[in-house]
């Protein structure tokens, strides 16, 4: 069963790493203790002392801060692969919350084992290192995104993102990704209104430059909504030498 959950993480992990047959058996007799969890349910709330740490192994998840007067800013989103609480090995208060969007399948890691393993493995002590400043790229990006960039770009952009973190998973291809996310969750991750949000995505589908039906997603002219996104790849480190 850890070596079916394994799976997801060492997929996730290859795509910017160089991970060697011993490492990928190490990360197979990982103990990995299976849960699932319905959509809209939290996985660690802000304030929580974890000790463990979270891996998607299927489905969706975002990490998210809520002010004092209830308004969210969804902070990153999370797909298969990933472990959005990996800091909480060495930042012992959750800051956030995280919680899954989707039904998920979830692979929790004991902080004791992944000390273990990175201690045993230097070579994946420094991938999962690397998938932390990966995630931190990604926060930068975002801020710019929402602080700086128009509706429309700002909506591409993090569409473009989304479809490329999962195709180099596996999981989208010819232009076509699943996102079963709503209108307000995009504009939460955007700071967008949802009457603003559904006005960014009907003028991204009337300038055909992409489809959008429930939770399917295709994007049609990969140049001219990249240009207008004014996207550069670069910060997503989608090859272990970038």
């Amino acid at each position: 069963m850890s070596a079916n959950l394994a799976s997801a993480l060492i997929t996730k992990l290859a795509v910017s790493n160089r991970l060697d047959s011993d490492d990928i058996r190490a990360i197979q007799a990982l103990r990995i203790r299976q849960h699932r969890l319905g959509g809209r349910e939290i996985i660690v709330s802000d304030g929580e002392r974890p000790e463990h740490c979270c891996l998607i192994v299927e489905g969706f998840a975002f990490r998210s801060k809520t002010t004092l007067d209830g308004e969210r800013q969804v902070l990153s989103i999370h797909i298969p692969g990933e472990v959005p609480d990996l800091q909480s090995l060495h930042l012992k208060v959750m800051d956030h919350d995280l919680m899954t969007v989707t039904p998920c399948v979830l692979g929790f890691i004991t902080h004791e084992d992944l000390r273990d393993l990175t201690r045993q493995r230097p070579n994946l002590a420094a991938a999962l290192w690397r998938e932390t400043l990966i995630d931190g790229s990604i926060f930068r990006e975002w801020i710019v995104n929402v602080g700086r960039r128009e509706a429309l770009p700002r909506m591409a952009h993090l569409l473009i993102e989304l479809y490329k973190r999962l195709q180099a998973i596996g999981y989208a291809r010819d232009g076509e990704f699943v996102l079963p996310i709503t209108q307000v969750d995009l504009g939460d991750c955007l700071g967008l209104s949802v009457v603003h949000t559904n006005r960014v995505l009907q003028h991204l589908r009337r300038e055909r430059l992409l489809t959008a039906d429930r939770s399917e997603f295709q994007i049609l002219d990969h140049d001219k909504i990249e240009a207008l996104a004014g996207f550069d790849p670069t910060y997503l480190h989608l090859a272990p030498d970038n």
